[in-house]
């Protein structure tokens, strides 16, 4: 099969090859489930594994991606045989880079109804930690004030949407003003341009209950000083690098919060929880209050033009990669 393989860690993606002739997705052992898949969409996820920097790390060589739309083709033993033909979204640890997919049953739901393959194969990934993030881990509720970083991105946009959907008052943050427009799209109330290189937030100093930041980086000094009193901040990733060290004082006079996302750990560690969550948004996106946007798309065998413009900050919204 047609597959994308890193075979060297490197920072400049130079291990990443395309292959015309990779080894099929095996037959499905007990419990799992073979899909042929549509689309895929890259994550920063994606780009991390590549230079070994994420905290998940597969054994070499491997194929990346962690979210795609497919339709299932073969079930193994214990797998209702109805499943076959059945149009799935697939979440794995990786491997959605490729023509095929084989997977437990349980990581493959249907696809919700109403949305294109580039749609359904983008959603999940930042749907499910904004919503994890923000409800779970946030405790945000309605009327208070979400500031969210990195807003033109993938998981920034989603932010904003989820933030939408709860009821608050979103404050988009972005580096130009294409993103800042894609945020007041994604229904931001207000936006805020930043210097990516010195940013600052004093303008929002003490008007924010809950800061979602998927950069760090430089941002984070002064994006933690626009929480009030009781304010959640939610470190979702590091995309701008590792925050300085910070002043743990002040966290103390604030009564802040400084709190972990990890959307996938949490449904793996509450099952229940997962799958109440992943209902949730599902809801959103069949009712038609929540659609990714789709920034950039690409045939199977440019996937690399799709990556390089996510690690140039460049792409806004989602990169989707078209397989069939």
């Amino acid at each position: 099969m047609k597959a994308w393989v890193c075979h060297q860690l490197s920072n400049d993606r130079s291990g990443l090859r395309f292959e015309a002739a990779w080894p099929d997705a095996p037959p499905p052992a007990p419990g799992e489930v073979r899909v042929a898949l549509s689309a895929a969409a890259l994550n920063f996820p994606d780009l991390l594994m590549l230079a070994g920097g994420y905290q998940f790390k597969p054994a070499l060589p491997f194929v990346p991606g962690i979210e795609a739309v497919g339709i299932v083709t073969t079930t193994g033993a214990g797998v209702d045989e109805a499943r076959v033909g059945q149009r799935v979204v697939v979440g794995a640890r990786s491997g959605c880079l490729a023509e095929a997919i084989t997977l437990g049953a349980e990581s493959v739901p249907l696809a919700p109804r109403g949305c294109s393959d580039a749609e359904a194969a983008s959603y999940a990934v930042g749907a499910l930690t904004a919503w994890v993030g923000l409800r779970e881990r946030g405790r945000i509720a309605s009327g208070e004030t979400l500031l969210v970083t990195g807003a033109g991105g993938g998981m920034g946009l989603a932010a904003v949407a989820m933030g939408r959907a709860l009821g608050v008052h979103v404050i988009a943050a972005a580096s130009d003003e294409r993103k800042c427009a894609a945020a007041r799209a994604a229904g931001a109330d207000e936006t805020l341009l930043i210097d990516r290189t010195a940013p600052d937030f004093s303008v929002l100093k003490d008007r924010v209950d809950v800061v979602f930041d998927p950069v760090g980086g430089a941002l984070f000094t002064s994006a933690v000083r626009t929480l009030r009193w009781n304010g959640r901040y939610l470190l979702i990733g590091f995309a701008g690098g590792i925050p300085q060290p910070f002043a743990l004082n002040f966290a103390l006079i604030k009564g802040i919060e400084i709190v972990g996302v990890r959307a996938g750990e949490f449904g793996r560690r509450d099952p229940a929880g997962g799958v109440r969550v992943r209902a949730e948004i599902d809801a959103l996106v069949e009712s038609g209050r929540y659609r990714p946007l789709i920034g950039m798309e690409v045939p199977l065998g440019r996937a690399d033009e799709a990556f390089a413009a996510m690690a140039a900050g460049t792409l806004i919204g989602k990169a989707v990669v078209r397989i069939r």
